[in-house]
């Protein structure tokens, strides 16, 4: 990326003489807003020149004749408030503007904040009472909706991409929000698959809305998976959902279904009072970060004669699930981490859920896609960061599934 070019500080100098206070540089009449009109003003007279081949004073050297016709004002919406500026004008009206479009009442900052604050989950009135109060700009409500679906042929784009030939890891899971569906409020599942790549940068695959969350649905998702450019999965990643092992392997016949510890132990506090569930966390741990299988066995062994006669449901959901819990218990201690760690799901899905609270409902499931990928646009940087001691696991990886690891 280029270096930006550095201003002179005896120009700045010059423009900040007599400055006082704030009010000098930002307010109505400020610094700011005369430095930004003088150089759209000076930017469209030099597009200007460039589309008619001659400057002001010299003679017409283009075929047609075309020469300037005066000026035309515009108000346009900014950051810091209306900013009126003259837009040159031609002859044949052959000239279309590029930094400030014909017909674009807004400058591109202002557009980038709307979607910067949608993105962080603000509501539409709290977006108008925000830019009010901070800039003075008045925006309709129509026009924050116009600004965020402008994204709509960027998540096409995204929900179709091409995706990467093998995922070492990939998580599987649900989110649920309020969506109005013909005219009625309903809970609907929010889909979401997470990928880990061979480089262990987690990735969103991709986001799916249904009624309810389904195997079936899941079945749907997989194939789309495949058919995006996904060969393999070594570990998928699943809640204990019904059936879904069984489409995860009918996709990926090779794939190492793994249930996820996350969702096992939340599932588990949902049973236990809050004064006592954190000596409950403290014996699961022993189950699921025990070195063996055999050694998890007695873990669950020694929970279930600790705590049966208060919280049975919790060893029985464990012995329900044990075939999928125990494959964990066969990897190294590298992958084990990478697997069961909390980080890759529950960061995301804090994140998430932080965005969509202050909604109450969404208007429609493209409204509700919208968000939640607008929030995951602006997440990307601090959440895609490379799963811990990923080298290690790497090199675990490649020992236990050699013929299946690129070369």
């Amino acid at each position: 990326m280029p270096k930006p070019t550095s201003i002179d500080k005896n120009l700045i100098d010059q423009l900040l003489a007599g400055y006082q206070q704030p009010e000098d540089l930002l307010g109505e009449n400020g610094l700011l807003k005369q430095l930004t009109k003088a150089l759209l003003e000076r930017a469209l007279e030099a597009e200007m020149t460039t589309h008619l081949g001659h400057t002001h004073g010299e003679s017409v050297t283009n075929e047609s004749g075309n020469k300037r016709n005066g000026l035309k004002s515009k108000i346009v919406q900014a950051e810091f408030g209306q900013l009126e500026i003259d837009v040159p004008r031609d002859r044949d009206a052959s000239f279309e503007p590029q930094l400030v479009k014909k017909r674009q009442t807004r400058l591109r900052g202002l557009d980038t904040r709307i979607v910067n604050l949608y993105a962080k989950g603000m509501s539409t009135r709290e977006i108008q009472a925000h830019l009010e109060e901070m800039y003075g700009v008045e925006v309709s409500p129509g026009l924050i909706s116009n600004v965020t679906d402008a994204v709509t042929d960027e998540i096409k784009a995204w929900q179709s991409r091409s995706l990467e030939a093998i995922y070492p890891i990939v998580y599987l899971d649900c989110l649920h929000l309020k969506i109005r569906d013909e005219g009625v409020v309903k809970t609907k599942a929010v889909y979401v698959a997470i990928g880990v790549n061979l480089e262990g940068i987690k990735d969103v695959l991709g986001l799916w809305i249904a009624q309810t969350e389904g195997a079936k649905f899941w079945l749907s998702i997989l194939i789309e998976l495949k058919n995006r450019g996904v060969q393999d999965v070594l570990i998928a990643c699943v809640d204990g959902l019904k059936g879904f092992p069984e489409a995860i392997e009918t996709v990926f016949p090779k794939a190492q279904v793994q249930l996820c510890i996350v969702h096992l132990v939340r599932y588990s506090l949902n049973f236990v009072s809050w004064k006592e569930r954190k000596a409950v966390v403290s014996d699961l741990k022993a189950i699921y970060k025990a070195p063996t299988e055999q050694a998890a066995e007695a873990g669950l062994e020694a929970f279930a004669a600790k705590w049966d006669t208060k919280y049975a449901s919790i060893s029985q959901s464990w012995r329900r699930n044990w075939s999928r819990v125990i494959p964990c218990f066969s990897y190294p201690a590298a992958i084990r981490r990478a697997v069961y760690t909390t980080n890759s799901i529950e960061s995301l899905n804090f994140s998430l859920r932080r965005i969509t609270k202050a909604r109450g409902s969404f208007p429609s499931d493209d409204a509700a896609i919208k968000l939640l990928y607008l929030g995951l646009r602006s997440i990307t940087k601090r959440w895609t960061m490379p799963v811990h001691d990923w080298k290690a696991a790497l090199n675990q990886f490649s020992i236990l599934f050699e013929d299946r690891m690129p070369a």
